[in-house]
């Protein structure tokens, strides 16, 4: 198998996260990690005129039609994993057993200049009673209550180093 043939293999990721409020929930996470909202007006004109959706499926969001049940958003270079936020009828209700973790590699104070940009986005602080004193990370929550943490990667130590290959006998 040629390495052409093994990344033909290799998935890209979408990350799918369910919503009360799936637009919010773009718009919060476009900003939060540097995105671009995905803008389907063209995509449903079409859906639209070959009948596939009805009005009924879409809804109007700054001037344009969007899907009324689903908003996504993505890297500029397309570089990073792509999000979908999809509506459901019932409310969150446990801890999340999936949780992002954005990194930061400028240390604690950009660190924390990051908290306070998301937390001004609408992001919750998350106190933990068992974080550590000296905790690398911050746990936050966006605006329908999904925890994501913040971490200084130049806070943490460097990976050990590799062992030294024994001399060939």
């Amino acid at each position: 198998m040629t390495a052409t043939d093994r990344d033909a293999l290799i998935p890209t990721i979408q990350i799918a996260v369910d919503a009360a409020d799936p637009h919010a929930q773009a718009r919060f996470w476009t900003a939060a990690l540097h995105y671009e909202l995905e803008d389907h007006h063209d995509q449903i004109e079409q859906l639209l005129a070959a009948g596939a959706i009805t009005r009924d499926d879409t809804i109007e969001v700054g001037g344009r039609m969007a899907f009324a049940l689903a908003a996504t958003c993505r890297h500029p270079q397309g570089t990073g994993p792509r999000v979908l936020f999809q509506r459901v009828p019932e409310p969150k209700t446990v801890k999340d057993r999936i949780h992002l973790d954005l990194h930061h590699l400028e240390g604690d104070e950009a660190r924390e200049a990051e908290v306070a940009r998301l937390v001004e986005l609408g992001a919750t602080e998350v106190h933990w009673d068992n974080r550590p004193a000296d905790a690398d990370y911050v746990i936050l929550a966006d605006p329908e209550g999904n925890r994501f943490c913040v971490i200084d990667l130049h806070h943490r130590p460097p990976p050990p180093a590799a062992a030294p290959t024994p001399p060939a006998t």
